[in-house]
């Protein structure tokens, strides 16, 4: 009995072709949107229990006694200069250099595997910082700030509570700085897609970039904690959201952030 050479066993090979180990070794790196929700799902309770809690009053309370009952670093060279004006230009300047890339990138047929995900990044996180700004402009919470109970004029009126006729309204929920941090958070599902190795990097540099424009912004008596977290929580879903809209078929069937992800991206190798 003779095989034909499409028959013969390959030597060295140590599991067969439909094995998960091989299938792991060709799959692309693919991340599960569905999954990318239990982030969303877990910043919501904190969100809830937080507010529920009364936390928001809790830390500010603290944070005003430890300054003197005072927003001692309100105006101070680090904290407004440095993190504030300063942290939020450089947020708008590394949206302008993802732009100069993706333009760079259409016109060089050596880069248009670029093309795509750097689209992907300047459109996240223009869309998160925009839809931040628009939740601002109608949600009508004050700042700490601006309230009776740390030297302001105004009640503290809840989120969900009625706001008496004639008070002037408020402007500060969500956090618009710590929005301009954790929009970065698309950088994971970017370099998920250009160099993989690197993914947990993003997801590094845009949690502690919205966790220091977010702290710093509290020192200064601008934000409530809560403030924060529903920042970070309409980036993480503008990025999950629109990471499937632009690769749906990997979105559906891929291992969720925090799973171990191998494979390789469309034509591009993981390292």
């Amino acid at each position: 009995m003779s095989l034909s050479p499409s028959e013969l066993p390959l030597a060295g090979v140590a599991s067969p072709p439909d094995s998960p180990v091989m299938s792991a070794a060709v799959a692309p790196m693919s991340l599960r949107a569905p999954a990318g929700r239990l982030p969303l799902l877990v910043m919501g309770i904190v969100f809830c229990a937080w507010t529920l809690l009364h936390g928001d009053l809790w830390l500010a309370d603290h944070v005003y006694a430890w300054e003197g009952h005072a927003w001692a670093l309100r105006h101070t060279r680090v904290t407004q200069q440095l993190i504030h004006l300063f942290g939020r230009d450089l947020s708008a300047m590394a949206w302008l250099a993802v732009l100069a890339a993706w333009l760079v990138a259409m016109g060089r047929a050596s880069l248009s595997s670029l093309r795509k995900p750097l689209l992907y990044l300047l459109i996240t996180t223009a869309l998160s910082t925009l839809l931040v700004a628009w939740i601002k402009s109608w949600s009508n919470m004050d700042c700490p700030w601006d309230l009776a109970r740390y030297g302001g004029t105004r009640p503290y009126i809840g989120l969900f509570a009625l706001r008496p006729a004639g008070l002037e309204r408020g402007v500060c929920f969500p956090a618009g700085h710590a929005g301009a941090g954790y929009t970065w958070l698309a950088l994971y599902f970017f370099l998920a897609m250009v160099k993989p190795r690197l993914r947990w990097v993003g997801l590094g540099f845009g949690v502690a970039a919205g966790v220091l424009f977010g702290i710093s912004q509290q020192l200064r008596g601008a934000h409530f904690l809560s403030h924060d977290i529903a920042a970070a929580a309409i980036c993480w879903a503008c990025a999950t959201t629109l990471y499937a809209a632009f690769w749906p078929a990997r979105a559906s069937r891929a291992e969720a952030p925090g799973s171990a992800m191998t494979g390789s991206r469309e034509g591009v190798p993981v390292e």
